[in-house]
């Protein structure tokens, strides 16, 4: 009995690789090269990505020409999916912090799997759930910590610190005119802060930015 039971589990566990594939009609994955343009704010949306490999920096331009960003995606995240909710053009842009493989989702595809896969479904809200959690933590670090806090803890979310999964203390190069856009303050600041980082050891240059567990004292302290 409990070895039928494992044998019907496991065939019904959601084949993300498989409705990848047949969602986007077995095309090959699209690459992009650091700086690439996925989509650009102002867009026809249409289409949702979902990231195979590399970093996606999501901006947002104002009518001021002031730039913000307003997350950094990884692997295993999906973005765009505004146009799902009726959406029509794009909120934000999308650059390729990184090589990238993305695999591209048309819209018609995945309402149609939201409403005949069960397994999809429950994917999909999950990383709709995170992605709002994630949005409301970083409203609450905005509004009450101060531009050093907030950008430790960029740091270490950009470390996986505290996430599930793999902890990745060793940062690939990003700039310091991102890491203002992320935090919402000026690169001057964040340039004091980083060097005030590595002077208490808390982080070090060695083939990218190398992010220690230590760091969380700064969040910490009051």
């Amino acid at each position: 009995m409990k070895a039928k039971s494992s044998s019907a589990k496991s065939k019904s566990v959601f084949d993300l690789k498989v409705f990848l594939s047949k969602t986007s009609n077995g095309n090959p994955s699209v690459e992009y090269c650091t700086n690439d343009h996925v989509f650009a704010q102002g867009d026809a949306a249409d289409t949702v990505f979902y990231i195979e490999e590399g970093k996606i920096k999501l901006t947002v331009l104002s009518k001021q020409g002031k730039e913000a960003v307003v997350a950094i995606l990884k692997g295993g995240d999906f973005f765009g999916e505004g146009c799902l909710a009726g959406q029509a053009v794009r909120m934000a842009t999308a650059v390729a912090m990184s090589e990238c493989s993305l695999v591209k989702l048309e819209k018609a595809a995945i309402v149609s799997l939201l409403h005949e896969e069960p397994s999809f479904s429950e994917l999909f809200v999950a990383h709709l759930l995170s992605r709002n959690i994630k949005i409301e933590e970083d409203l609450v670090d905005q509004l009450f910590n101060s531009s050093e806090k907030r950008l430790a803890r960029v740091l270490l979310l950009l470390a996986n610190f505290g996430k599930e999964g793999k902890t990745e203390p060793l940062i690939p190069k990003i700039s310091q005119e991102t890491l203002a856009g992320i935090v919402g303050t000026t690169r001057s600041r964040v340039s004091f802060f980083m060097n005030r980082f590595r002077k208490l050891g808390f982080i070090e240059y060695n083939g990218g930015l190398h992010v220690h567990s230590s760091l969380l004292n700064v969040i910490l302290h009051d």
